[in-house]
């Protein structure tokens, strides 16, 4: 095994009919068990749920974004508090992504060339430019955990010419962003990510995987998906793809939070994924129960004393009522956002607890078709 790729991911369990897979992967600040969701922090911080909240309920690992931190306070800064550990206080691990997928949603205010990508900023209008080098600069600074290459995502429904030519700067930034990650590494050992593109083209989506495995990093991300693309689309390439990649490196799958989602991601052999909607939506009054979402603010709630999930055991579900949540939530209280965000990430993370168990127990098929049919049993 190469210098680059050493010894990161274990494998633990394989499924009996599926690809799903237990592992660890270990990481400078602690291991990761898999698969695992990650709370998304774009800022820093997991909207409206404080460090040791996250500590409570058990994540190694969450997100912080390249882009906004690049911008807001500035990368110099945060390497001086002591990346962004210091900077938070948060002990786990953190995953930075490369700042592309945030350059890609401003199209408008970008321009992409073999440099890199040249940007106006959301905040303030001054304009940057985003390279390779530079997204690996800002992580080291960040001393992220793990590392995403800067990569070129493309829309659903693009044409083939625009897919090649986003799939040829990824690579050749993925090589770029190794050669900076090899030279400036130091003391410090946070692992470098690649992206697979190719966007719904089969050939493509090879050729990318291909040419992101020749560069043997610790591990691959499967970029280009749930960007809009129906779900069977995006259940048939998330499946071509995950084929493609080697077992013994931790699979990785951009943007996606809900059941329906991680539980299609886990059949094929994903160990990590990662999304804003759990806390987005819980701050917009959505909370998941073991029977399907519900509105906290459907007036059927106003005078219902019972938890938001009598199946979930997380302290919110403990010791707050459906009625007060709602009443939270009506007069904006701040305190909903935290309760409601906390909720939606715990049960995620039990969530994840009982699809582990369950690959161990080598009946994933089975806890999946159980799960789904009574997840979505209030929609029936």
């Amino acid at each position: 095994m190469s210098e680059t790729s050493r010894s990161i991911f274990t494998l633990g369990v394989r499924d009996a009919t599926t690809r799903a897979r237990t592992g660890v992967i270990d990481l400078p600040h602690g291991r990761v068990h898999t698969p695992v969701f990650m709370p998304v922090g774009t800022n820093a911080t997991v909207k409206a749920v404080s460090k040791d909240s996250l500590e409570e309920i058990g994540f190694e690992i969450i997100l912080a974004n390249t882009y906004h931190l690049y911008l807001r306070p500035g990368h110099d800064l945060i390497h001086e508090a002591g990346g962004l550990h210091g900077f938070t206080g948060w002990k786990g691990n953190f995953l930075t992504d490369s700042g592309g997928f945030q350059v890609f949603s401003l199209a408008p205010f970008r321009k992409i060339s073999e440099e890199g990508v040249k940007f106006q900023s959301h905040i303030d209008g001054s304009r940057h430019m985003l390279t390779p080098e530079l997204a690996v600069d800002i992580q080291t600074a960040f001393r992220s955990d793990i590392f995403m290459q800067l990569d070129v995502c493309s829309s659903y429904g693009v044409e083939r010419k625009e897919a090649i030519n986003a799939l040829r700067l990824t690579t050749a930034w993925a090589a770029r962003s190794r050669r900076r990650w090899m030279d400036t590494r130091g003391e410090f050992e946070g692992k470098l990510f690649g992206i697979v593109q190719g966007n719904f083209f089969e050939d493509l989506r090879d050729q990318s995987a291909q040419e992101i495995i020749a560069l043997d990093l610790p591990g691959i991300a499967i970029g280009g998906l749930s960007v809009g693309e129906p779900f069977n689309v995006f259940s048939d390439f998330l499946a071509f793809t995950a084929g493609l990649l080697p077992e013994g490196k931790p699979r990785y799958v951009m943007g996606i939070g809900t059941p329906e989602y991680i539980l299609e991601a886990v059949e094929q052999g994903i160990d990590m994924f990662d999304c804003v909607f759990p806390t987005r939506t819980a701050r917009n009054g959505l909370l998941f129960t073991s029977y399907g979402p519900i509105s906290i603010k459907q007036a059927q709630y106003t005078r219902d004393f019972s938890p938001t999930d009598p199946e979930c055991s997380c302290r919110v579900c403990t010791d707050y009522s459906r009625a007060y949540l709602r009443h939270l939530y009506k007069n904006n209280e701040i305190l909903f956002s935290m309760l409601a965000s906390y909720h939606n990430l715990a049960f995620l993370h039990e969530f994840i607890h009982k699809i582990r168990y369950s690959i161990e127990e080598r009946r994933f098929s089975e806890f999946k078709r159980e799960y789904l049919a009574k997840y979505r049993s209030r929609a029936g």
